[in-house]
């Protein structure tokens, strides 16, 4: 059974699902930050999945950064996954500007989060609906 981490659970929202992963949103309104997380049990590292799920799991990432970027025109997406302080497998997809609060820095620890505001959190969930593709499934926000 899958369940999601707990950090990842107090920090994100929830936005829905793809065919394998859940997309979450990091609450730090700084950033257009998502958080794929494949639901699968215990599993720390790409390499952990078959075959077929890393195949979906960069196809989802490959998909999802791309649409990030022309719906949020965007100067540059950055893909991470790292592990080091919540080990269950997720991708950062990070929509960066070379004007945001961290350029060039990486995002982590570099400010406190902002949370959304409820009008901000809308607005970004209408953009996504006008842009993501069939194979997503909205829930949650």
């Amino acid at each position: 059974m899958f369940d999601l981490d707990p950090r990842l659970q107090q920090d994100t929202l929830l936005l829905g699902d793809f065919p394998l992963s859940r997309l979450l949103l990091s609450n730090d309104s700084r950033y257009p930050w998502f958080i794929l997380v494949p639901r699968r049990e215990e599993v720390s590292e790409v390499f952990q999945l078959g075959a077929e799920d890393q195949r979906a799991l960069w196809a989802e990432t490959a998909l999802l950064a791309e649409v990030l970027k022309d719906a949020f025109n965007a100067d540059k997406i950055n893909i991470a996954t790292l592990g080091n302080v919540v080990s269950q497998l997720h991708m950062h997809v990070i929509v960066r500007y070379r004007d945001d609060d961290a350029w060039p820095a990486p995002v982590w620890g570099r400010h406190p989060a902002k949370p959304y505001e409820p009008d901000q959190l809308a607005a970004l969930r209408d953009r996504l609906k006008s842009v993501m593709p069939e194979q997503f499934q909205f829930g949650g926000l």
